[in-house]
């Protein structure tokens, strides 16, 4: 039998309540199952909220690098804060400290290989080796071209530092400018647009600024609403735990 035809079937004999008769064998009793135990899914305790006055893992000179490099990626301007405001540093700084930075998710086994540009990034270094030893190489290559650090530098300076790091023409000892230049680019961004239990997006400032509702369940009570400028509140994981 043919399964279009199967289903079709089925629908007709549920629609006449003659389903149950037919689909049962011949002779078959009712039984009632029981005992046992009801399943239940494994429950996933939510993530705990990060706490901006502690710091986990940055230095607080490798903190004030931090700022002054998301400062320059995301700016405050008429659009939003900037990203330290929005706590895009306290979300690294915790991301750092856990099992992201640790690369508990990555193969960490060698033998490592340089890799094409598809492979993506191959580098033993874990997230949290990468902003150490990045930071540190940063510092060290502007007192050698400056005689001061990065975050001395007025805003000019900063972006030509970073445009210049984003086009590869630094040659750090352990890692290919650009490559730190793209870690930071990411981070900041995820920072600024992830939940604010992580420590970022402050406010929902990110949220906000682009349209995004947030952790809601539904969107039932707006989907009638076609061609109406809705302002939805954005909802966090946050306040989710307080309902």
């Amino acid at each position: 039998m043919e399964r279009r035809h199967f289903i079709k079937a089925g629908l007709v004999l549920a629609a006449t309540g003659t389903a149950a008769s037919v689909f049962k064998p011949a002779g078959a009793a009712d039984n009632v199952l029981k005992g046992g135990k009801l399943w239940r899914a494994k429950e996933t305790p939510p993530p705990t909220p990060a706490d901006p006055s502690k710091r986990l893992f940055l230095t607080q000179h490798e903190s004030a690098l931090v700022t002054a490099i998301f400062d320059r990626l995301i700016p405050a301007d008429e659009l939003s804060i900037s990203a330290s405001q929005a706590g895009c540093v306290v979300f690294l700084d915790n991301q750092l400290a856990g099992s992201w930075g640790k690369g508990s998710w990555r193969y960490s086994t060698g033998p490592f290989e340089k890799g094409s540009a598809a492979q993506g990034n191959q580098s033993p270094l874990t997230p949290a080796e990468i902003y150490r030893t990045g930071l540190a190489e940063i510092d060290n290559h502007c007192q050698k071209l400056f005689g001061k650090s990065f975050t001395d530098l007025d805003d000019n300076a900063k972006d030509s530092y970073l445009e210049k790091m984003e086009a590869d023409q630094f040659n750090y000892p352990s890692i290919a400018a650009k490559d730190l230049f793209n870690q930071f680019l990411a981070n900041v961004q995820e920072g600024f647009l992830a939940d604010p239990i992580y420590g970022g997006n402050r406010n929902m400032v990110g949220w906000k600024m682009i349209g995004f509702p947030g952790a809601r369940y539904d969107y039932r009570d707006y989907a009638p609403l076609k061609g109406q400028k809705l302002n939805i509140e954005p909802i966090s994981i946050i306040d989710l735990l307080k309902a």
